[in-house]
């Protein structure tokens, strides 16, 4: 009984995750000085496209891919995925930190991000 009650909130989660990280992907290729400034490290204005566009599309095709697996594959196997993509938003952390950007930001938005993907990695393992 409590794995179906669970059940709706691990994935439910695991849809905003992705969706947000689709989001974030195309803010990059559509407005990505925007978009870098909001990831806690500028890009200089005459300069940087190549990376912000890599970093939209990467940051696009995982959210994809994270609502594919929701929808085609076990609990499991969604857990597995969001346990090895925590790596991203604790890689953006050290980013952040090593490039000047704040702690709030470092701290506040992309370690908070990997905490809150972790967790719903534990909550599908669990199912």
């Amino acid at each position: 009984m409590e794995k179906i009650m669970l059940a709706p909130l691990a994935y439910g989660l695991a849809v905003v995750l992705s969706l947000f990280v689709v989001f974030i992907g195309a803010r990059f290729l559509l407005v990505p000085q925007a978009a870098a400034a909001g990831y806690g490290v500028p890009a200089r204005p005459d300069g940087d496209t190549a990376y912000l566009t890599v970093k939209g599309l990467k940051d696009l095709t995982f959210g994809l891919l994270g609502l594919a697996l929701i929808a085609f594959t076990t609990a499991d196997t969604v857990a597995w995925y969001m346990l090895i993509v925590a790596l991203v938003p604790l890689g953006d952390t050290l980013i952040v930190l090593r490039n000047g950007g704040t702690r709030a930001v470092a701290f506040g938005i992309h370690f908070a991000t990997a905490v809150v993907v972790l967790l719903n990695a534990a909550l599908l393992f669990a199912l």
